[in-house]
């Protein structure tokens, strides 16, 4: 396919700060029931504190995800490709605001053998989409070309397009002194849509790609896991798990056949007292930043 004439040519450079920000992780992700969430929550706050951009009862997190029409990162992730990418729009804090001028974050999230990359850039809300859907080149700073044109280049050569979209509710901390690097989060209400993907669409059907009474619990480091950290998840018998949302949120839509990464609900069943899933408070409003 083509590019358009409109991607051929850069707009004049922004005179501003870069937006882009990048930074690599290694990631271990456990399944853990929102009850056991919270105890672990309230022990690791003993050595980490709250990341200031999660209020009280977490903040939502929104991302739409780009594929080609053959699914292409889908089953890069299935396969295990040691070099893979995303691309995705993401959203942090309550779609139903969400206007042209919001900010939003353009990501691509690669993962290099075992190390996950995050690269992205903030923009508003209606650039974004005519950097991922338009497929135009948008006006950016010097240190950002690099990356919009990566971007421009994989919506075009991949022809890549909206695919599906997944939200929940997420708490965060961070480490402290040492433990600087460390950070820990809690996504609980793992919905997602395959279709109506503007973020401020009037009641859209998500659905629970991840089943209510469970959440993830995802340990982020930079370099090493604290000792302390793994002797934790061995006391409370957590068990690494291999899960990406956004994979759920395909094969929970059939999208795609079911894989090894797919959660069964007939292997997670709920606890025998009911529990209340509604959405608590959303808490104060939510940097672009947060992570």
């Amino acid at each position: 396919m083509s590019q358009p004439d409109t991607a051929t040519k850069d707009p004049p450079p922004l005179h501003v700060a870069s937006r882009l920000h990048a930074f690599n992780r290694y990631e271990l992700k456990y399944l853990v029931p929102v009850e056991r969430a919270a105890e672990l929550r309230d022990e690791l706050g003993e050595r980490m504190d709250r990341d200031l951009n999660s209020p009280v009862g977490g903040y939502g997190v929104w991302s739409l995800y780009y594929d080609s029409p053959e699914l292409r990162f889908y089953w890069e992730k299935i396969e295990g490709l040691k070099f893979r990418r995303k691309l995705r729009i993401r959203h942090y804090g309550d779609p139903a605001g969400v206007t042209d001028e919001s900010p939003v974050c353009v990501e691509i999230k690669q993962r290099v053998n075992r190390v996950t990359q995050k690269r992205r850039i903030t923009l508003p809300y209606a650039t974004a989409r005519q950097l991922c859907d338009g497929r135009e080149l948008v006006a950016h700073s010097p240190k950002e070309r690099a990356f919009v044109h990566e971007v421009l280049d994989l919506v075009v050569r991949l022809n890549l397009r909206p695919t599906a979209m997944t939200g929940y509710q997420r708490e965060a901390l961070v480490g402290r002194a040492a433990d600087t690097g460390l950070r820990v989060t809690f996504d609980r209400r793992i919905r997602g849509r395959d279709r109506d993907f503007h973020f401020g669409q009037e009641n859209p059907e998500n659905r629970f790609t991840v089943p209510p009474h469970l959440s993830v619990m995802e340990i982020k480091v930079n370099e090493r896991t604290p000792h302390w950290i793994t002797d934790l998840a061995a006391r409370r018998n957590l068990s690494l798990i291999r899960v990406s949302k956004y994979v759920q949120s395909i094969e929970a839509f059939g999208l795609a056949p079911r894989s090894a990464f797919h959660l069964h609900e007939a292997d997670c069943p709920p606890p025998t007292t009911p529990l209340d899933t509604r959405l608590p408070a959303q808490g104060s409003p939510v940097k672009a930043g947060a992570q």
